[in-house]
């Protein structure tokens, strides 16, 4: 069993709690569908949220979502000037049989555009 990290990241339309909390649990049940895991396979998450996204905790989504039991961790992403707005990123660290070719990353909504190499 390898140590795998899977990314992903999702847009909202505005800086809406509701709006954060579905997109969050979008992106989480995503991650975990395509790449055939459960969180009993997740070792840890890192969220990210941009600088104009404040209304909730990224992690406290993921942990409203089903993680309840994964060490999770919010941060702000740098304002880099032009950067896509209202953006949650995710870095998850996973136990798995993978081979790293076999990650799927997940880019859903406006944040498919970050990732235009990756077939969504």
């Amino acid at each position: 069993m390898a140590v795998r990290a899977i990314r992903g990241a999702t847009q909202v339309d505005a800086d809406e709690r509701e709006q954060l909390l579905a997109a969050t649990a979008e992106l989480v049940g995503e991650v975990l569908a395509r790449n055939d895991l459960t969180a009993d396979e997740l070792i840890s998450v890192v969220l990210t949220a941009t600088p104009d996204l404040v209304c909730e905790f990224p992690a406290y989504a993921a942990r409203m979502a089903g993680l309840a039991d994964v060490p999770l961790l919010s941060a702000t992403e740098i304002a880099v000037p032009g950067a896509m707005p209202r953006v949650i990123r995710l870095l998850a660290h996973v136990e798995t049989d993978l081979a790293r070719a076999e990650v799927k990353h997940v880019y859903l909504r406006g944040a498919a555009g970050l990732r235009t190499d990756l077939n969504h």
